[in-house]
């Protein structure tokens, strides 16, 4: 089993974390994005979409998109349940996931592959043809972060993780993509005080150094 890695980019991250929490260790093969290496033709013929990461199976089989990796990894490993116990649990952190991922982590890619100059032509991660960047997608970026921290720090009232009492997917998908805003240039303000506490006690945890 091979799990196909970039250390700097966020999908790949929320994997790594994910399994640092189940303890689980995994063979990891590093995929040069700033060189193109995803958009190779040896990683092309394991993730057609040049996207990473992605997980080789001992049989050859090939899971992609990281929430599915961390799917796979939670029914061989269940414990600690990073999905929810219960099914109301279950519907929470996916509830929450979904909110953070479409809110803010959409928000984050919206905001970098439409205004950074590193991008031009690239609007869409992996392997498409060229696609233009469309500034206004940068300004509604700012838009739907401004609502996503709000939504978040409001969320945390009184409570010390996002969507069930312990820690969870969801919390991981909002780490990652906090991280990953800051090279968009958006970041958690001051006043959203819950969140920023909320960050520091997610990013205390020894996974987040995964």
């Amino acid at each position: 089993m091979k799990l196909y890695d970039a250390v700097w980019a966020p999908s790949p991250r929320r994997v790594r974390i994910f399994l640092a929490e189940k303890g689980v260790e995994v063979e990891r093969v590093a995929i040069d994005l700033r060189g193109g290496e995803h958009l190779s033709d040896p990683y092309l013929a394991i993730n057609p979409r040049g996207a990473v990461p992605a997980l080789e199976l001992d049989d050859g089989e090939v899971i992609c998109e990281s929430a599915a990796i961390c799917r796979y990894f939670e029914g061989l490993h269940p414990e600690p349940a990073l999905f929810g116990r219960t099914p109301l649990e279950i519907a929470r952190v996916e509830s929450w996931t979904r909110r953070i991922e479409a809110d803010g982590y959409a928000a984050a890619v919206y905001a970098l592959r439409n205004a950074s100059p590193a991008f031009a032509g690239r609007g869409v991660a992996g392997k498409w043809p060229e696609m233009a960047q469309i500034p206004e997608l940068a300004v509604r970026a700012t838009i739907m972060w401004e609502a996503f921290v709000e939504a978040l720090d409001q969320r945390l009232t009184a409570r010390e993780w996002i969507a069930v009492d312990d820690y969870s997917f969801a919390d991981i998908t909002a780490l990652i993509t906090i991280d990953f805003a800051r090279a968009a240039k958006l970041r958690v303000p001051e006043r959203a005080r819950r969140l920023l506490d909320w960050h520091a006690a997610a990013s205390a945890r020894p996974s987040a150094a995964a």
